[in-house]
């Protein structure tokens, strides 16, 4: 058996520590991946964040660098386009010389019974979801297999493993398909060292939830199935990203960690 190396209490005390580091947030500009990319910055990483809107990811990274003090740039990313996502990772690459984190928040969401989906709706829904994750973490993971290791922390959802009356055929089935997803890369990359987990949130007010806030019914059912007694606010999200994109996460691989206030829970 090797010796085993005992941790000095500065290494413990820096465990979180994301000086140096490069972050990509992609759909920086929406309320989960706008709050991860302060997160990240605010603990030293520098920060790209993405998303197809130029001018609203420029607000973005103009709050987070104000805020922080963090390197920000935005860079315009349509996730789900091959070539946009490889030259965003390059641009990256060349502004602050490799990728060492990648969050995936962008996506959409869209709810209809399931036998009124419009097939058109439900695919957008697959596509942003599943494809534009797939097609991120392919293009960071290439560079973080060049660089030796990394961490990849996708975005699932509670709605990834539990079904709901409220609609929810594409975004439940895209999360579901995040979430193995999430463990197929971390088996297959942990040679690289690279580290694989998933985000699962309950359910947070968006502009992608507005349907369920003007829906009392469906409000009520949402909130019935929280036993914290609350939505999510996108900043509860912050300390488990952090700690997936941190040294403190190094043993931690395949996991789905669920940022719920105990919907999964029973």
């Amino acid at each position: 058996m090797a010796e085993r190396e005992i941790w000095s209490v500065e290494k413990i005390r820096n465990l979180f520590d994301l000086t140096g580091k490069t972050a990509i947030v992609t759909g920086g500009s929406g309320a989960f991946g706008h709050d991860a990319a302060k997160g990240l910055a605010a603990y030293g990483a520098n920060v790209v964040v993405t998303s197809r809107r130029a001018e609203k990811i420029e607000a973005a990274a103009a709050d987070i660098a104000g805020a922080t003090g963090a390197k920000v740039k935005a860079v315009s990313c349509d996730v789900i386009d091959p070539d946009s996502v490889e030259a965003m990772v390059q641009e990256t690459v060349t502004e602050f010389g490799g990728v060492d984190i990648l969050v995936t928040a962008a996506g959409e969401a869209d709810r209809h019974p399931a036998e009124e989906f419009p097939i058109d709706a439900w695919q957008k829904v697959m596509d942003s979801l599943v494809k534009g994750t797939y097609l991120c973490c392919q293009s960071a993971g290439r560079q973080m297999i060049k660089q030796g290791g990394g961490k990849i922390i996708t975005v699932g959802s509670v709605r990834g493993e539990l079904g709901h009356p409220g609609g929810y055929s594409a975004y439940g089935t895209a999360k579901g398909a995040v979430h193995l997803l999430t463990k197929q890369l971390s088996t297959e990359w942990a040679k690289y060292h690279i580290n694989v987990n998933s985000i699962a949130p309950c359910i947070f007010w968006t502009p992608l939830t507005q349907q369920v806030i003007e829906d009392p019914e469906l409000k009520k059912i949402f909130l019935s199935r929280i036993p914290w007694g609350r939505v999510a606010d996108p900043q509860d999200f912050i300390g488990a990203v952090v700690f997936l994109a941190s040294a403190a996460s190094d043993f931690v691989t395949g996991e789905i960690m669920a940022v719920d206030g105990g919907s999964t829970a029973g």
